[in-house]
């Protein structure tokens, strides 16, 4: 039986402001990750914190992104991703992959292969998750990207880096 969030079926759900939002969740740490696919012979790829665990049986991830973005049309079409979380001292990388630089440019920093899908992988990530792409969900502006991991490629020597307070934090 569906579950009643609000003790009125009538009643209107409170609206947060976007600001206050935001404002909140510059408080919730996140790793950065950059999350990449190759489709019609052309690698693509965006800075997200947006990536959560979502099951173990099958290996399941998912991926927030928001359809505004410049490489929403190349993801929304793709049946491929890698998820490649960054380690300390990776933050240009970061920074490339999260603003306008053309898609050439954001792939001539870092070293790239690839493993099971065909979607660049970054050599040096502290882990990757190589996925195939189950299903894609509109929520308000983002779409949400289930993925079901093919193949892992990790260094746990290699640290990570994280995202709060608006700024990057390093951990050893």
């Amino acid at each position: 039986m569906p579950k009643t969030l609000l003790t009125d079926v009538n009643e209107t759900p409170k609206s947060i402001s976007p600001e206050a939002f935001r404002d909140g969740m510059a408080g919730l740490a996140g790793a950065v990750n950059i999350v990449t696919t190759q489709w019609e012979g052309t690698p693509a790829g965006f800075t997200a914190t947006a990536v959560c665990s979502v099951s173990d049986n099958p290996a399941t991830l998912l991926v927030c992104l928001n359809r505004s973005a410049s490489v929403h049309q190349v993801f929304s079409q793709s049946t491929h991703l890698a998820i490649n979380t960054l380690t300390k001292g990776q933050q240009a990388l970061s920074n490339v992959f999260g603003g306008k630089a053309p898609m050439p440019d954001r792939f001539a920093l870092g070293s790239w292969e690839t493993l099971e899908t065909g979607s660049p992988v970054l050599a040096d990530a502290a882990v990757t998750f190589d996925c195939i792409i189950t299903e894609i969900k509109s929520v308000a502006t983002h779409d949400v990207i289930f993925c079901q991991v093919q193949a892992i490629k990790q260094n746990p020597s290699a640290g990570a880096l994280l995202y709060f307070q608006r700024s990057y934090r390093e951990l050893d």
